[in-house]
């Protein structure tokens, strides 16, 4: 399959310019992949926003309304379908913020949404309700995050989310860091990023010059969900990290129509590798409000990921797991 990629910007310019000039309108990024919209099936209203970058639209095969990467941010008139099961808040973030902006889940590791900016909204977002404007993080050493860090030394882990936690200039990443190098026991820093996959250019030299000051480990954790997601233009982006010494993880969602079947994942898992990124997690759906329509069942799920784990050596094998709110870590999927 061709993606429409012959007008790809180039990796050189700012990425805040490029930011802004990614498709905010429906209509237009169906006419840039010459879709028919009669043949989408797609709705023009939506109250979670529309956004794709250029980079992402031009992976998208041209006239083809079953693209696997349209299907992910088109917006979908069963989204407003009011789902038993499915909630605002499907992975209990509300009730383990411990401070604004700061989740504590798990042992030994927090959580920051930085910001609700994202450089592609996806339409199966957990955190699509998610109450931002509550959840601001106060970078000051004096401030609730790092005053709450201060006062948990079993924490040596803070992961960067959103949003995106790559969506924060490189000023505010760098005052964030210089704090956290204040805090002995913070040995780990992780991100957890879409922008590593949508927007090359935000791998900059000035950005890796700006993750040298932390004085721990960074490790970043991309998304994606499909093999066609991944080109020369953000492998270069994944070899520049790795030449850095930066591991990268890769986590995926399984969904409906986008990569339900052991061959795509098998083929995004080499694909991955050759590039320098290891499957990490295959995620079962967060059962948020708005997304039902990309489940699969459970029985469904075992079934792909069994012909899956017969096919990869276990080294490009993802876990596959479920977020259970309450639970004290991701839970395995147990399929046999």
């Amino acid at each position: 399959m061709k993606g429409c990629q012959a007008d790809f910007l180039s990796k050189d310019r700012d990425w805040k310019l490029v930011i802004s000039e990614s498709f905010c309108d429906l209509g237009e990024l169906l006419e840039y992949c010459e879709i028919d919209p009669s043949r989408a099936s797609f709705t023009g209203k939506h109250d979670f926003a529309f956004r794709v970058t250029r980079y992402y639209a031009s992976l998208i095969e041209k006239r083809n309304a079953l693209d696997p990467l349209l299907l992910q941010v088109l917006p979908d008139a069963r989204e407003f379908q009011l789902v038993d099961g499915y909630s605002e808040d499907a992975v209990g973030d509300k009730q383990a913020m411990a401070v604004p902006g700061l989740i504590h889940k798990y042992h030994g590791r927090v959580l920051l949404t930085l910001t609700g900016a994202c450089a592609i909204h996806c339409r199966y977002c957990f955190r699509r309700h998610f109450a931002y404007s509550e959840s601001s993080v106060d970078y000051r050493m004096n401030g609730q995050v790092m005053t709450y860090l201060s006062e948990n030394p079993d924490v040596s882990e803070v992961i960067l989310s959103g949003g995106d936690p790559l969506m924060v200039s490189d000023d505010k990443l760098a005052r964030l860091i210089s704090s956290l190098n204040r805090i002995p026991h913070i040995r780990v820093l992780r991100f957890h990023s879409r922008l590593l996959s949508v927007l090359p250019e935000r791998i900059s030299v000035n950005l890796l010059e700006v993750l040298k000051q932390f004085s721990g480990q960074v490790v970043f954790v991309t998304h994606i969900n499909h093999p066609n997601e991944i080109s020369a233009h953000n492998q270069a982006a994944f070899r520049l990290l790795a030449q850095d010494g930066y591991q990268v993880f890769n986590q995926s969602v399984l969904l409906k129509g986008v990569n339900d079947s052991s061959q795509i994942l098998s083929d995004l898992s080499n694909k991955l590798f050759e590039s320098h990124v290891i499957p990490y997690y295959l995620h079962r759906l967060d059962r948020v409000q708005g997304a039902a329509h990309f489940d699969i069942s459970k029985q469904e799920s075992c079934r792909i990921y069994q012909q899956l784990r017969s096919s990869l050596p276990g080294y490009l094998l993802p876990t596959l797991v479920e977020e259970v709110a309450g639970q004290s870590s991701k839970t395995p999927v147990h399929c046999d």
